[in-house]
C-alpha cells in the first residue's frame, strides 16, 4: 500500500526552501531519534544537493539510547556531523551551537580567502513536521520566537533568527514528501505523531506498535499491559489492554478505538519507556 498525501502549503514550502538555499552556508537537518531514517525527507535531499549539513536527532530522551548511538555512528562514519539532543538539556543545546559554528566556519574561511568581509554564518534548519524544530529554535535563541505545539504543521512560514553572535538561522515549515512508497515508513511516522492521525486508522497504527514491541521489546508489553509473548491474536491483545486500562463501553465491552489511542499515547509520551522504531541496517 502506498500512503499518499501532500497538502498545498507543503508544495509552496518546498519551493521556498529551494529558493532560499543559496542564502545559507549549511543546513541543520532535524530527524526524530525514534525513527531517524524514516523521518528524513528524501525530497529535501534532492534539493540540498552538495550543501554542507549536519544531522540532529531530536527527542533522544524518548528513544532507545543504544540504537541512537548506532545512528550517530552511521552518520559520522559517512562524514556527516550528527548528534542527539534533548532540548531540555542545556549541554545538548550548546553542542548544537558548537557543531554549527564548526560547520559554518569552513564556509567563512573560504569566503575570507576570497576577500569577502567577515559575517555571521547562515544556516537553514529543516525537518519534517512535529520533529521539534520550533522548540529547538527557541532554545538556541534563548527566547520564544517560533510557535510550538504537539501537532504537525505549526510553522507555516520562514523567518531569520539570530543565535547569539554565532550564526543566523533560517527557519522553514516542516515538509513531508508526496507519498510513502514503503508502508512501514508511514506507520513509523504515524506512530510517533509526525503525520496527522486521520491519515491512517488508529487501530492499524496501534497494531503496528504492538507487533513491533512483540518483536523488539516483549518485556514492555508484559510489564505495561500484561501481554504474554505467546498471545498473538490482535483482537485478544486489544481486549486485554482495553480491560486493563478501562477502555470499556456500557455492558463491559472493550472500545477498540480508545484502546488504540491508549497504546499510541503511551508510545509517544514514553510511558512504554525509551523505544526506537528502526535501526540503521533497515
Amino acid at each position: 500500500m502506498t500512503i499518499q498525501w501532500f497538502p498545498g502549503h507543503m508544495a509552496k514550502a518546498r519551493r521556498e526552501v529551494q529558493e532560499k538555499l543559496k542564502l545559507v552556508d549549511f543546513v541543520i537537518e532535524l530527524v526524530d531519534a525514534r525513527a531517524p531514517g524514516s523521518s528524513q525527507n528524501p525530497m529535501l535531499h534532492q534539493i540540498l544537493q552538495n550543501k554542507p549539513r549536519m544531522v540532529v536527532l531530536m527527542k533522544k530522551d524518548l528513544a532507545d539510547p543504544v540504537i541512537t548511538q548506532q545512528w550517530l555512528s552511521y552518520w559520522n562514519s559517512a562524514n556527516i556531523p550528527a548528534l542527539a539532543v534533548d532540548v531540555q538539556q542545556r549541554q545538548d543545546i550548546q553542542q548544537v551551537i558548537t557543531a554549527a559554528k564548526e560547520l559554518g566556519n569552513e564556509k567563512l574561511e573560504k569566503l575570507k580567502k576570497k576577500g569577502v568581509r567577515p559575517r555571521a554564518s547562515r544556516a537553514m534548519i529543516i525537518g519534517i513536521p512535529n520533529v521539534g524544530k520550533s522548540t529547538l529554535i527557541n532554545r538556541l535563541a534563548n527566547k520564544k520566537i517560533a510557535k510550538t505545539g504537539d501537532r504537525p504543521g505549526i510553522t507555516t512560514n520562514q523567518q531569520w533568527i539570530k543565535v547569539k553572535k554565532d550564526f543566523e538561522l533560517l527557519d522553514t515549515p516542516g515538509i513531508l514528501w508526496p507519498k510513502f512508497e514503503e508502508e512501514i515508513i508511514g506507520y513509523r511516522l504515524a506512530s510517533i505523531g509526525t503525520i496527522r492521525d486521520q491519515i491512517l486508522s488508529l487501530e492499524d497504527i496501534a497494531a503496528f506498535v504492538v507487533r513491533y514491541l512483540q518483536q523488539n521489546y516483549p518485556d514492555i508489553l508484559a510489564s505495561r499491559y500484561q501481554i504474554p509473548s505467546k498471545m498473538t491474536d490482535m483482537m485478544e491483545i486489544f481486549e486485554t489492554i482495553g480491560k486493563l486500562r478501562g477502555c470499556l463501553e456500557s455492558g463491559g465491552k472493550v472500545n477498540i478505538d480508545k484502546t488504540a489511542e491508549v497504546v499510541i499515547r503511551d508510545l509517544r509520551s514514553a510511558r512504554l519507556g525509551q523505544v526506537s522504531l528502526e535501526i540503521p541496517s533497515e
